[in-house]
């Protein structure tokens, strides 16, 4: 059976109410990233300044950090209107086309999971990007005749957790391409006691701490699991929040205090157990755990190599000593596959 995510940190829909709430609306309200908010903030204004619209904006990084969020502000903070899609939902060309031909003047235009575009619709955005011109081609056949159209002056700004799958065309486009990285865990604290005044939720700072902690370095999953503690004390604890009531209810909800949850430690434990320390291929890993190879990679693999715990060889996934430390399991004598905690493979 496949374990339910309590701090699932993959997309969440674009109109996930819980998560619209709790998203800031001007660069002054977001949290973290302050490099990346100073590089925004002189573009922004400098294209408000000039009266032009914002170079193309390429945000790349894992799930759950504010791609879609940054999004927002940049529209916001230009005053613009703000139009959003993604890259699965864009079938064909002319679902493109109908967005594109419907765009005013500066409006921002976001496509998140862009490189998940096919390529015919890919190549239109070609030329809309670069020359703001749209082609259309009217009828079939010999008969079909090609119009180019003239496009208002947009900004697009795409969102992608995998950087190296953007083709060198499309990412070529962008003026501006930055990176998120995960967040350290006093502005992942800030951020609960930011969402818990919104969600008019009293946290005292042990149990905010304690939520940052566990949040996998992921303002999403910090949020998500401050409704978990939420509901917890609503129900058994006369709704107060302290940080005997937040440990409690994060082991109710099972995330430990590396922030792993069951199923993140079945990954472990099969690559530990099952398959002797590895190394095992991603493809019998993820039939292992039973999700998709494309879910284990890029919404479990990243946190468990960035706490050292697993490490990518060219032979496969090998679990590192930290794992079966954290596990309580003993390093198998001979295990040829298991790492140290730096990733060297151990004698």
């Amino acid at each position: 059976m496949r374990e339910e995510r309590v701090i699932d940190p993959t997309p969440a829909t674009l109109d996930d109410e819980f998560e619209t709430t709790l998203r800031p609306h001007e660069l002054g309200e977001f949290i973290g990233q302050l490099d990346l908010k100073e590089r925004l903030s002189i573009s922004v204004d400098a294209s408000k300044t000039l009266g032009r619209a914002l170079d193309h904006v390429l945000l790349s990084g894992p799930p759950g950090l504010g791609k879609t969020t940054l999004a927002g502000i940049i529209a916001h903070e230009l005053g613009a209107r703000f139009q959003v899609t993604s890259g699965p939902a864009l079938e064909r060309p002319g679902d493109l086309a109908a967005i594109l031909s419907n765009l005013d003047e500066g409006d921002v235009f976001f496509i998140d999971e862009i490189h998940r575009l096919p390529r015919t619709v890919e190549e239109v955005l070609y030329t809309a990007m670069e020359d703001f011109q749209l082609d259309v081609v009217l009828g079939k056949g010999p008969a079909a005749q090609s119009i180019r159209l003239t496009l208002p002056r947009f900004t697009l700004v795409g969102a992608t957790t995998r950087r190296g799958m953007v083709s060198s065309p499309l990412r070529d486009r962008f003026g501006i391409v930055d990176r998120l990285d995960h967040y350290e865990a006093d502005e992942l604290a800030r951020i609960v006691e930011r969402s818990a005044g919104i969600l008019e939720v009293e946290v005292d700072v042990p149990s905010a701490e304690l939520i940052a902690a566990r949040s996998r370095g992921t303002p999403r999953v910090a949020n998500r699991l401050l409704a978990r503690v939420r509901d917890y004390a609503v129900a058994r604890a006369d709704g107060v929040i302290d940080e005997s009531v937040t440990e409690q209810a994060l082991e109710v909800f099972r995330v430990d205090a590396l922030g792993l949850d069951p199923v993140d430690r079945a990954i472990l434990r099969a690559v530990a157990e099952r398959f002797g320390g590895g190394p095992v291929g991603l493809s019998t890993l993820a039939v292992a755990v039973g999700e998709e190879t494309d879910t284990v990679e890029d919404a479990y693999e990243p946190y468990l190599l960035q706490r050292g715990l697993l490490k990518r060889t060219a032979r496969g996934r090998v679990a590192t000593s930290a794992a079966y430390a954290h596990l309580g399991l003993p390093v198998p004598a001979g295990a040829e596959g298991v790492a140290d905690a730096q990733g060297r493979l151990l004698d």
